[in-house]
């Protein structure tokens, strides 16, 4: 049941209410709009407030300051400043209208008005064309609250012409509807699909933060199996995934189907809290099958490379779409060692802890056990006969939490030797040649060749 108006009243912050109050007791219009009205409707309002006045932007910074609310010109060519309240930030936006978007992504005008309807009808949905005030209660030109309750995106006015202005909101359309868990209005699906191609135009940084916002939603797998014809236009190395017959014993979907289910495998494994970072090594695991495909005399396909090719694919596109370096590395590592054997033995355990943390160092604990994840929901995308396979993972990460637990030994700083007792037993230089060593010896005693013991440390450097 949706919430009532005095309940809205209720969870509005009271920063937010005190911006509101403040323009219209100086005589201006003033109402709560997108994101928290939309989430407010659903029970689950958060902190996020904007607001929309008739006050001319700068009236809004003299209104505010005067009562010395501290305000930040944040976009005032757009008509927007920030008012920050308790160290709660409140965007503040005057009423306005845009003329065309010849670039696909700039209004190539902004007009400042005096109704807020005018405001709510350039917006991009129903759901987020919403505003609300504390006692005037919901302004809905556009069905947005009813949407909510039948669960649907629907673009305000006519589709075409809101993709058109800005091609990025076919994939904001996919966003809302994995977070949501919407379905897609017809008229607006068949907008989305049709001025998908937009997208080539469109800044591939703008593209990443809507890619990893359908990522975080955990519905990637949705999006593959109702929207490809968006998302592949946003990530063009997905296409060739789409039919690719596998044509192995060990699979019996194409790649993209294979890939969707171990998007969705990762959601269940991690109970819906999946870190990003396995979220996109599952979407990327096997995006370099295509390309490293080859047939044997039996007719039999085999991917040798696809680990290493997929991990540089991936290192490209995520640094493309401007994603956090750290992220990246994660993701590449992931994609590395998805299809490398691992065994319930501490020496295997060791091994896997080791390769990761060399590529991110600091992080191999948390990789590992999300390396497991990923290649046990491999695992149940396969064939029937593979699924037994996820069932023996068990037993690996049992022995990776013993290891965890007994402070397994598999970095670099581990050892009982340093840098300085390698350029002194070696008589080399401080230098690459010294990390090579070190690497060399941390190799050894993972593997059980050698006891971390300083002494037949030293002398394992000598030799």
């Amino acid at each position: 049941m949706a919430p009532s108006d005095a309940e809205l009243a209720l969870r509005l912050p009271a920063y937010a209410m005190r911006v509101v109050s403040l323009l219209e007791a100086a005589g201006y219009e003033a109402w709560v709009v997108g994101g928290w009205v939309r989430d407010a409707l659903l029970g689950s309002s958060g902190h996020d407030v904007d607001v929309t006045t008739s006050a001319p932007w700068w009236e809004t910074e003299r209104v505010l300051r005067a009562a010395g609310v501290e305000v930040h010109e944040t976009g005032v060519a757009h008509g927007t400043v920030t008012a920050v309240i308790g160290h709660e930030p409140v965007e503040v936006t005057t009423y306005r209208v845009e003329g065309t978007y010849s670039d696909l992504r700039h209004p190539d005008e902004v007009r400042f008005v005096t109704d807020v309807r005018e405001d709510l009808a350039r917006r991009d949905f129903t759901v987020n064309a919403m505003a609300w005030h504390p006692e005037r209660g919901l302004l809905d030109p556009y069905g947005g609250r009813e949407d909510l309750s039948r669960g649907l995106i629907r673009a305000v006015g006519d589709p075409s012409s809101r993709f058109g202005e800005d091609a990025l909101r076919t994939l904001r359309a996919v966003r809302f509807a994995c977070r949501l868990g919407f379905s897609i209005e017809p008229a607006t699906q068949e907008a989305l699909v049709a001025c998908a191609p937009g997208l080539d135009h469109i800044a591939r940084e703008r593209v990443g933060i809507e890619l990893d916002g359908i990522m975080g939603s955990g519905h990637m797998a949705w999006a593959l199996r109702n929207e490809f014809e968006v998302v592949s236009r946003a990530l063009p190395d997905l296409v060739p995934m789409a039919g690719f017959d596998q044509r192995t014993p060990y699979h019996t979907h194409d790649v993209l189907e294979h890939t969707a289910r171990v998007c969705a495998g990762v959601e269940e494994y991690c109970g819906g809290v999946t870190p990003q970072s396995l979220r996109w090594a599952a979407l990327f695991h096997d995006v370099a099958k295509p390309s490293c495909w080859s047939q044997d005399d039996d007719g039999r396909g085999h991917f040798y490379g696809h680990p290493k090719a997929g991990a540089d694919m991936a290192r490209r596109i995520l640094g493309e779409l401007a994603l956090p370096k750290d992220l990246i590395a994660e993701v590449c590592a992931l994609i590395l060692f998805h299809d490398r054997g691992v065994w319930p033995a501490a020496r295997s355990v060791r091994t896997v802890l080791a390769k990761l943390d060399e590529r991110c160092p600091g992080r191999g604990e948390p990789l590992a056990f999300q390396l497991i994840d990923l290649k046990r929901a491999d695992a149940l995308a396969k064939a029937p006969g593979c699924a037994a396979y996820a069932a023996e993972l068990d037993a690996v990460t049992i022995a990776l939490r013993q290891e965890v637990s007994q402070g397994a030994m598999f970095r670099v700083s581990d050892l009982a030797v340093s840098g300085g007792d390698v350029i002194r037993e070696c008589g080399i230089a401080p230098g690459p040649a010294v990390g090579e060593r070190l690497r060399g010896l941390l190799a050894r005693v993972v593997d059980d060749e050698l006891p971390n013991d300083r002494e037949v440390l030293l002398a394992a450097l000598r030799r």
